[in-house]
Order: structure tokens, then sequence, then C-alpha cells
């Protein structure tokens, strides 16, 4: 489902943190080593010994001299990525420095063995199990500012328009001069100041944005839901990504689109991709749309459409949560030949190929998306290990992706529940944004007729046992929580008076 923003600003909404962190480490334990926490011995040893390892200058360039910037959340210290912008003659030149993981990770070593087992970093609450060992991922492997560190080096040079008109990797040197975090330059931007580097982001995010609106992408602003301490309190709020953010995701999508490009025209790779959505469900889609009277009209894309829906307004929050029936299949395909490309290599979300090619410190596929992208673009061509082990990839990053999926909606289950003891009784206003018809059985065990609701304050969705259409406002009341079991029980409640700042 689809959860929207709202804050959870209630002092008696807070939890302990040292409770959270109890209740997380139960959640691992109940998983029962399906999540690696420790890295074994063999990897910590591997993983001390290439960091210590010199970075060799051969085929690697030196691009120190370059003022490269990262833009990430003030507090991340895994920088994947860093960025130098700027204007040409015809255009736009994009210098995007990645991470070289690959330098540090040896093909089939122990550090390879540990990420392909882990399959990505896993975020949860109160911590962060990582893809590699903290001394690569944080340290030698990381853009950190003033740090000399090997890069891939994406130069991709874009029209006036903003289209891509060359393309180019390289393995380089390296160093970033300033952290720049999106809160930060958000607020200078908003001040009609800012760092000349992120006005220039800005001004290219916006011409890519415009070209995704114009092949059908549906990339979307959607607000997101973290976990926030303060003062050894932890409490649920929503957070509303910054338009900064839209921009750089614009960059990434960029790299992304350009190495599936290469990766394509070579005949061997990884893409990400996505089927378009089923006919029956785009119909389903269109009927409930004109039911709510929000009508999808037939000549816009469904990127165009959702693009126009605001999650404040009742009704558009309860469509983008049924959209999501728009959005299934997303998965890898590997090929090593010409005729192993898929039949569709699209992801259909992005309208385009496209491939994972720009977290290899947090993510698995992207280290040997660029290792095959550099083969490709230096003319030597992929080596039959590398060739070899991109089939293990797609079934790893499918099964490790799961098994994170599992473990971060449990947690912040967790939170949810924790932070909802304190409103046991209580009324709330809330959105409507799907119903479901009762279920009959022989033995008189089905379900009853129920809603999925969204409350405003706190930030929680929830299934009831009653009937309101989609879209109606609805008053629920908080029966009873079960911590352990990690479920919230919300009853109708009509009549009732919401409590103070449930209103949706």
């Amino acid at each position: 489902m689809l959860r929207r923003p709202v804050s959870l600003h209630a002092p008696r909404g807070s939890v302990a943190a040292d409770e959270l962190r109890a209740g997380i480490d139960a959640l691992l334990a109940d998983h029962d080593g399906g999540a690696p926490l420790e890295f074994p011995p063999e990897v910590l040893a591997a993983a001390e010994s290439a960091a210590a390892r010199a970075t060799s200058v051969q085929e690697r360039t030196d691009r120190t001299e370059i003022p490269f910037v990262t833009l990430d959340p003030e507090t991340s210290t895994d920088l994947d990525q860093a960025m130098h912008l700027e204007r040409t003659d015809g255009g736009y030149r994009v210098l995007y420095a990645i991470a070289d993981v690959p330098w540090f990770v040896d093909l089939d070593g122990p550090i390879d063995h540990e990420a392909r087992r882990r399959g990505e970093t896993l975020y949860l609450p109160d911590r962060r199990i990582p893809l590699h060992p903290e001394v690569l991922s944080e340290g030698v492997a990381s853009l950190l500012p003033d740090q000399p560190t090997p890069a891939f080096v994406w130069v991709l040079d874009l029209d006036g328009a903003g289209e891509v008109v060359g393309i180019d990797l390289e393995r380089a040197q390296v160093r970033s001069v300033e952290k720049l975090a999106y809160d930060r330059v958000q607020t200078e931007l908003d001040r009609d100041r800012g760092h000349p580097m992120m006005l220039l982001l800005q001004e290219i995010g916006a011409l890519r944005t415009e070209l995704e609106a114009r092949r059908g992408g549906a990339s979307l602003n959607v607000p997101e839901q973290e976990v926030v301490a303060d003062n050894g309190q932890v409490h649920l709020q929503w957070r509303r990504p910054n338009p900064i953010e839209d921009a750089n995701a614009q960059i990434s999508l960029l790299t992304g689109m350009a190495a599936a490009q290469l990766m394509l025209e070579h005949g061997a790779g990884i893409l990400r991709t996505m089927p378009p959505a089923e006919q029956t469900a785009v119909d389903r889609f269109r009927r409930q749309a004109e039911a709510l009277d929000n009508p999808w009209p037939l000549e816009q894309s469904y990127g165009a459409f959702l693009r126009s829906l605001d999650w404040r307004d009742p009704v558009h929050l309860a469509l983008l949560n049924q959209a999501t029936s728009l959005f299934r299949g997303a998965s890898y395909a590997a090929f090593t030949t010409a005729d192993e490309v898929p039949e569709d290599p699209e992801q259909s979300a992005i309208a385009a190929p496209y491939a994972h090619t720009t977290a290899p410190l947090r993510r698995l596929v992207d280290r040997f998306v660029l290792l095959i992208c550099h083969a490709h673009v230096s003319g030597v061509g992929p080596t039959p290990e590398l060739l070899d082990a991109l089939a293990e990839i797609p079934e790893a990053m499918q099964a490790t992706g799961a098994r994170a999926g599992n473990l971060e909606r449990a947690a912040l289950e967790l939170v949810e529940t924790m932070a909802l003891g304190a409103w046991v009784g209580e009324v709330f206003e809330a959105s409507v944004i799907e119903r479901r018809e009762a279920t009959g059985s022989d033995n008189g065990d089905g379900a009853p007729t129920r809603v999925e609701v969204q409350l405003s304050d706190p930030p929680v969705t929830a299934w009831v046992p009653m009937d309101a259409a989609v879209g109606e406002i609805v008053r629920v009341r908080l029966e009873s929580v079960d911590r352990a079991a990690r479920r919230a029980q919300f009853v109708a409640a009509d009549g009732e008076t919401p409590a103070d700042g449930g209103a949706a």
C-alpha cells in the first residue's frame, strides 16, 4: 500500500529509544538468521586488507582537480555518488562519480560472497545493517570530502533540452570538496540563494523531468515515512522529499538509463525491468477514477495523471493507493549475448530501459553493472568470470530484496503499534483508501466487509470492519494494541468526537 504523510507530533505518541531497540532485537531474532548481522572474521580481514590497498594509477584518470560535491541526507557517511555539473556551448556536461567498490571487492572473494548473501544494505528504524564492512562503506570506498577516492566517472553530455548526446565511463581518482545535505540545500534555494552546482542541478533536473513526462514515465515525489530520534525518544513522522531531491533523483535515473543503453548496445548486462500494466488493471483503475468523479483522460499518460494528484485530497489519496496495481512485476534481467536480451527491456514506470548503477556501496547489482559498462566502453569486453557471475545476481537481488522488505515492514509495524499504545480508546477521522467486500465460507469464518483507512495523526493506515466508499472521510476508534503481534485494532466510531489533532 502507499502511505501518505502527516507527522506524529503529539508527545504521548513517542516511544523510548531503548524500548524500540529491544523490539528490533527481538524482531531480528525471530527471523532466525535470515538477516546477516555480523560479518564473518574472514570478510572483516579481507576488508581491512582491501582498505590498505594502494590505488592503482594504471588505467585510472586523475580527476582530483575537479570540485565534485556530494548531496545526501545530513547524517549519511556511505556516500556512493558525487557530481560536477557544468554548462557547455550546446547544453550541459554531467560528471557523475560513483564509488569504485569493485576496486576493493575481488570477484569471487570473501567480501563478494558475503555481499551476494546480503544483497543490499538493510535500513531499520534504529540501525543499519550494511552490505559491506564499514571500513569500506563508510571509509576508504566512500566519497567523503577531502579524501582521494577511486571512482567510476560517468561523463554524460546533454543538449539544451536535457537529452543525452554523449556517454563515456572511466575509472578515475576523485576528490569531493564538499558534503551537501538535502535540507540545508533546499533552505538556501528557497531563499533565492544556493550553491552554484545546486542551481544547475535544479535546471537539469527540470529538463529531465519534462522529458520523463513526455515519454510517459511516472516517478513521483511522494512523502516518506521515517522514524526520528530526539533526546532519547523515537517517534514516527512523515517527510516530503525536497524538490532538490527530485532533481538529484533525475541525475541517477539519467545515469541508469545510460548504463542500460550501453549494455543493450553491446549485448551483455543486467537491467532493472518492469512490464507494462496489464490492460485489465488499467481498465479497472480508469473505472475507479471515474467512480470517484476524477476521471483519467484517455489521451493522458498514467504518469501525467498521477502527477496531477495531490495526496492531501482524500479522493486523490485513494487513487494513489489504487495506482499500485499498475506498478507490479519489477525484476532483474541478466543477459550475456544479444540473443538473451529480454523481449521487453523497459522499466515501465520510467518508460525506458534502465539499470541500477549508482549505489554500489549499498546494493549488490550496481557493482556488476559498473564493471560490465566499463568493459564495454573500454572495448575489451567483460571477462568470462564476470559473465558467469551475471546469472547469479538477479536471483540474489530478488531473494534479499524480499527479505529486506519483510523486515523493514515489520519494523515499521512495530514502531506504529508502540506509538499507538498512547491512543487506545480515542477516535480519529480518516480517509478511506480501499474497500473490500465480505467473503463467505461454508464454515462461517469469512471476512466481513472492510475498508483500509489512512489516519492523519498519528500517521498510520489500518483495515477496519465497516463499510464506506473509497475517498470518504470516516470516524474510527482505536480499540486495542497488541505490541507483541505488532497489530492495532480499529473499529467504526460513528457519532463519536474525534481526538484533538486527529482530523484529516
